[in-house]
């Protein structure tokens, strides 16, 4: 330090600066730098020399070097830079030295947060350049300008560090760490793992996940089998060494999602994201991205385990097995599990559009709770299980006959021409566009520029209409994105031709375990829509993959007879078959059960709901009318003539098996065992002297 540089400094010193502590400030952004740098970090040290120049002694002067090898960009993780602000705005503190504003702080925020409270309570600051008062106007605003180009300064060279390593990425020079089973040569290229077993090992792993379709399913492989995962250490005191551990969920994942095993050199998998950053954890805030916001993604770089197509296969399947989020399951089906319910991951509801778990009690059943739980509304729907089930079933089935695959033969070739159809609009539309861009263009080019508000209106219709050429090009290289309309080909239609005929027989049987079936059902529907329009009605849509929708219905069975929907319609028709003289209510379940109807726990219509019906309207038959029924015309029932006599009905019977009664007095009721006596007076007197007579003797 020169002579003038004291003089300098020392104008600014007061003794009321000099009775507090010197801060010596030491700091280096990285542990590389602490360990190749030593220059730096000397220098930094014979500050404490420039303090006892400036009339500190050694007693009062305080080295903080706890943030060696810590970036300055963000105070949160910097213990001694937090101590430093906390003494300043304590008053312990006269002056605090610094190599330069930017071993200080490279953040504004951290930087202006010091200069206000140094200048509140009266701490000077010092580089290798001079003594800086915040107090004072030059001076505050000298610091600032430090401050800010420190902190520009750091996003320079975090600009110039990342274009170099994207230029190299173009290229394909960047050297990235390579996952177990693939290793880089001495000459830089890559190859499959020399070891045998590890290349099979992998292979195993991605044959089972395309087998058992779910990350968890393997695991349990492996475990079961006693499978060992390999582990080649790249960085570490064991960098090189193979070791061979037992599986777990993140390793299989980490395995599944990695780009270079499918051969391909995917780059900004995962980007910082400032907003989740974790205070005192630095190496937080690094998010996965999706696929379509990866930075570079080149195919065919590397030897491939899979195929590119399987690879993005595997991670549709892995989005759609996750459901560790309820507002991330709603849109995902799920793995195929052991339960019974078909629709495990297909239900949809048909209210609110939320996916409905299945319960499982006496009989599963579909339920959707999403509204309930979002907006403490009601539960959507509880549907029967099994009733849904069939109906589906029977309709996928149907879907794999002969027929069906000719009708999807001429759906897929509509869709076919619906996309050449399309085609051809957005080409047609593309040269309109162009067109105009170019017509905008030669008016403008045909302008006299003295005209400044003609060519002025005209540059401004010229940019229009290129911003309308982008979105129609945008909108066209979307609609080429979409994946072409599927096709059978003959050696699918032989399967699909074989299928039909043995599917329905296994699928019965029970060969086909539940998991299977679930699997099955998924090749061909995309969603089932369930929506209950009635208490024993469920509207059933089954969305296939072609797009196309089969509006189908389901009858639940429910609780109440009342409810169902065909009650009236039901009662009319036990009333005509009683009086075509039908007597027997298994006989007439049977005929209403063909015809269509139902009753209300059952497919078809019970005795029960028969004699019920009966019950409630008086349709009775046999001696059961007899006794309920009171006839005219004439005539009386055995039963109430008993009545009116005051005598048992079997005395009457007697008489009339003894030919007592006269039999032009007698007429039995057609389809029925009912005797019909004539209200005669004389043969009333008759019997009442008879009755007399018996009660005499």
């Amino acid at each position: 330090m020169t002579p003038r540089d004291l003089q300098l400094g020392s104008a600014k010193i007061t003794p009321r600066h000099q009775e507090r502590l010197a801060y010596i400030y030491v700091r280096q952004s990285s542990p590389k730098q602490v360990l190749q740098h030593q220059e730096s970090q000397r220098y930094q040290y014979q500050l404490a020399a420039r303090a006892q120049a400036l009339g500190w002694p050694p007693d009062r002067t305080q080295i903080i070097d706890t943030d060696l090898g810590i970036s300055g960009s963000h105070s949160d993780h910097r213990d001694g830079f937090q101590q430093r602000v906390a003494a300043v705005s304590l008053g312990h503190v006269g002056i605090i030295f610094g190599y330069e504003v930017s071993r200080l702080a490279r953040n504004n925020r951290d930087w202006y947060h010091l200069l206000d409270w140094a200048a509140v309570c009266g701490t000077l600051i010092a580089d290798v350049d001079g003594v800086y008062d915040p107090r004072l106007y030059n001076d505050r605003l000298l610091l600032g300008l430090k401050g800010a180009m420190s902190e520009a300064e750091l996003h320079w060279l975090r600009l110039r560090l990342d274009a170099g390593r994207l230029s190299q990425v173009q290229r394909g020079a960047y050297r990235q760490a390579l996952p177990t089973g693939l290793v880089r040569l001495a000459d830089g290229r890559v190859v499959k793992d020399p070891d045998q077993q590890v290349c099979h090992v992998i292979a195993l792993l991605f044959e089972q996940f395309t087998a058992l379709g779910s990350c968890r399913q393997v695991l349990h492989y492996l475990h079961r089998e006693h499978i060992l995962l390999p582990r080649r250490h790249s960085v570490g005191p064991f960098a090189g060494q193979l070791f061979w551990k037992p599986a777990t969920d993140s390793t299989v994942r980490a395995i599944l999602h990695n780009p270079a095993y499918a051969g391909a050199f995917a780059h900004g998998r995962r980007q910082s994201d400032p907003a989740r950053r974790h205070p005192q954890r630095p190496n937080t805030g690094r998010l996965w991205q999706p696929i379509e916001q990866w930075l570079h993604v080149q195919q065919d770089v590397y030897p491939a385990y899979i195929s590119w197509e399987q690879f993005l296969a595997n991670r549709t399947r892995l989005q759609e097995n996750s459901t560790l989020f309820v507002h991330r399951a709603q849109t995902r089906r799920g793995p195929a599990r052991e339960g019974a319910a078909l629709l495990q991951g297909l239900a949809v509801c048909g209210r609110c559009g939320a996916r409905m778990r299945p319960c499982y009690k006496t009989s599963h059943r579909y339920h959707c709770e999403h509204l309930a739980r979002r907006v403490a509304g009601r539960m959507c729907a509880s549907l029967h299980g099994p009733a849904v089930d069939q109906v589906v079933i029977d309709a996928f089935l149907t879907a794999l006959q002969p027929a069906h695959l000719d009708a999807l033969d001429a759906v897929v070739q509509t869709q076919a021409a619906e996309q050449d159809r399309l085609h051809r609009h957005w080409q047609e539309q593309c040269q309109r566009a162009q067109y105009e861009v170019r017509f905008a263009q030669r008016q403008y080019n045909a302008v006299d520029p003295e005209h400044r508000l003609v060519a002025a209106a005209l540059e401004r219709c010229w940019e229009e209409k290129l911003h309308a050429l982008r979105r129609v090009e945008e909108a066209y290289a979307r609609f080429q994105q979409q994946p072409p309309t599927p096709t059978l080909t003959p050696e699918q239609r032989r399967q699909f031709q074989q299928l039909s005929d043995t599917l329905p027989t296994l699928w019965h049987s029970g060969q086909i375990s539940r998991p299977q079936q679930k699997e099955l059902l998924r090749c061909l529907i995309t969603h089932v829509i369930l929506k209950r329009v009635a208490p024993d009605l469920v509207e059933v849509r089954i969305v296939w993959i072609s797009g196309h929708t089969s509006l189908l219905q389901a009858r639940p069975p429910i609780q109440r007879s009342r409810d169902i929907t065909t009650r009236e319609q039901l009662s009319a028709r036990v009333e005509q078959l009683w009086h075509q003289g039908i007597d027997s209510a298994t006989t007439m379940a049977a005929q209403l059960s063909a015809e269509g109807y139902y009753s209300a726990r059952c497919a078809g219509v019970s005795p029960s709901a028969i004699q019920k019906i009966r019950l409630a309207h008086g349709w009775r038959y046999g001696v059961y009318q007899g006794q309920h029924t009171t006839y005219g015309q004439g005539y009386v029932t055995v039963e109430t003539l008993a009545t009116t006599l005051g005598i048992e009905r079997t005395w009457l019977l007697k008489r009339l098996t003894a030919g007592t009664i006269p039999a032009t007095a007698v007429k039995r009721l057609p389809h029925s065992r009912v005797w019909l006596i004539k209200d005669d007076p004389d043969l009333m007197a008759t019997l009442q002297q008879q009755i007399a007579a018996h009660r005499h003797s």
